[in-house]
């Protein structure tokens, strides 16, 4: 099957942007990236910065944008591979930045919400900024992928299957961590646990899977 995409110039500027904000991070907040880069498998990050978090943090933006620009990226690939070949165009690709950008933020705001609603702010604090940190470091590792997926490899369906299943992998980590950290009190409560992995984790993403295959 022929591809029409690629403009590799702009994928280029893009791909340097990340490294640009992956840069900022580790010279900015040096120690913190050192200990990020452990996440998967090693609490330490989670347990030494969860009490430090702010509403608005410099490390955890400069890593959100790269994960904006990252996903936006690989989901263009993805979907000139899997579903149908695309020409890029810029004003396009910037609604699909924006497009990941507003799912995650209002998810977000929408969980503090909630959390303000029923008084578990501390509980969905410490919840989100472990998704959060999973969720940055799936963007981190996007990055590389790009570049073979553009430069290197030929994309191809099986090779988009297995990134979606690493970056899959890599967010069910984050979610069984917190499942571990709050175990008691979800079993207690597994009724609305099961209602808001529905409604707030799985319910989301069918939603945009659909209107991609529809688009």
């Amino acid at each position: 099957m022929l591809r029409e995409i690629v403009s590799n110039e702009w994928f280029t500027i893009f791909i340097v942007f990340g490294l640009v904000l992956i840069t900022m991070s580790k010279f900015l907040f040096a120690k913190r990236f050192e200990d990020f880069l452990q996440v998967i498998g090693n609490s330490k990050y989670l347990k030494i910065y969860e009490r430090d978090q702010k509403f608005i943090d410099g490390f955890d933006t400069l890593l959100f944008l790269n994960l904006v620009f990252g996903a936006a990226t690989f989901s263009y690939i993805a979907y000139s591979t899997v579903i149908s070949p695309i020409k890029f165009e810029i004003i396009t690709f910037l609604k699909v930045v924006f497009g990941v950008a507003a799912l995650i933020l209002m998810k977000v705001l929408f969980e503090r919400l909630i959390a303000s609603l029923f008084e578990i702010d501390r509980i969905i604090d410490s919840y989100l900024f472990q998704k959060t940190s999973y969720l940055n470091f799936s963007g981190f590792i996007l990055l590389p992928i790009n570049v073979l997926l553009i430069f290197t490899l030929e994309p191809s369906k099986t090779i988009i299957y297995i990134v979606l299943a690493i970056l899959l992998l890599i967010n069910l980590i984050g979610l069984f961590t917190s499942f571990k950290n709050y175990q008691k009190l979800i079993i207690n409560n597994l009724f609305y646990f099961i209602l808001y992995l529905c409604a707030l984790e799985i319910g989301p993403y069918l939603i945009l899977y659909k209107l991609i295959i529809e688009y």
